[in-house]
């Protein structure tokens, strides 16, 4: 196979990775509005919990354990794990919050906004090169966030902890040392230590709400481990094979479905400022995408 017949499949293969990520995304609000009964921080400490048991379960069907010494020991990997750890742990947190106060579309927001971030970081810290029609699609997006921001009642702080938590995890994943299921690894177990000092500390003070759940629930909330680490690893290995920006815009998939089950499913408010809003970061993203194919039809 040519280099460049290489290169077309490496993209296509990320570009099915990422999408596959999203598409699980995209649903998450289903999910966690039917563990909901549960504070979203103890579910959040149960999701690192659960998460860290599937991931080092499946480390341990690979019998790949040799590397967690010298990654730690390696102060830039370890570093950049504690610094990709807090962001998604934030972003999880922030997450968790919305769904529970019900403020998915807000939410939504936030996913809508991370792509343009994502482009941003992707020209000005790896630098892609966009091209004039990617510029004007960016634009147009980014046009439609603003209208929304002005029309949101305030800054949308949900939102922009979404875009901005959820950008900056994927810029450091992206750019990584370890592979997907090692940097993933080393991610929960940073956070697990906190995680169990926190559920220890709910069970201590007897303000647990476990226990108290039913067993559906209970096995609902386990099962946030494989519902959290597999879309991760698909986004994780997507993002290696796909140039950032693209990976951005491919994400807006997931913001367009919570939308749709925040406005269809749970009934949230859903304007004609909103509509207006909305329909501009559509055209961006349709704009993005048929540039990006006439660019590919005439390489």
């Amino acid at each position: 196979m040519s280099p460049d017949a290489q290169a077309a499949a490496d993209r296509r293969r990320g570009i099915g990775l990422a999408l596959s990520a999203y598409a699980v995304w995209g649903l998450f609000p289903l999910y966690f509005r039917a563990v909901g009964a549960l504070p979203a921080f103890e579910l959040l400490a149960h999701r690192v919990l659960w998460s860290a048991v599937f991931v080092l379960g499946l480390l341990g069907w690979q019998r790949r354990f040799a590397w967690i010494g010298p990654a730690l020991a390696d102060r830039r990997v370890a570093w950049g794990a504690l610094a990709s750890a807090t962001l998604i742990g934030l972003n999880w947190l922030i997450y968790l919050w919305a769904v529970a106060t019900g403020r998915v579309v807000e939410a939504s927001l936030g996913y809508f906004i991370n792509p343009l971030v994502n482009v941003l970081l992707g020209a000005w810290l790896l630098h892609e090169r966009l091209r004039p029609g990617q510029w004007a699609a960016t634009a147009c997006a980014a046009a439609g966030v603003l209208w929304l921001a002005l029309h949101s009642g305030g800054l949308p702080w949900i939102a922009l902890g979404l875009a901005f938590s959820f950008a900056g995890y994927g810029l450091l994943r992206k750019t990584a040392a370890l592979g997907p299921v090692e940097g993933l690894a080393l991610e929960t177990l940073l956070l697990l230590p906190l995680a169990l000092l926190a559920l220890g500390g709910l069970a201590l003070a007897g303000t647990s709400q476990y226990d108290a759940l039913p067993g559906l629930t209970q096995a609902l909330v386990m099962a946030a481990g494989p519902i959290t680490v597999i879309p991760l690893l698909l986004f994780a290995a997507g993002a290696r094979r796909i140039p950032f920006s693209l990976l951005g815009l491919l994400q807006y998939l997931v913001p367009s479905t919570q939308l749709a089950i925040g406005v269809l499913l749970f009934g949230e408010p859903f304007g004609a400022e909103r509509q207006l809003g909305f329909t501009a970061i559509w055209l961006g993203l349709a704009l993005y995408s048929l540039e990006d194919r006439w660019a590919a039809r005439r390489r």
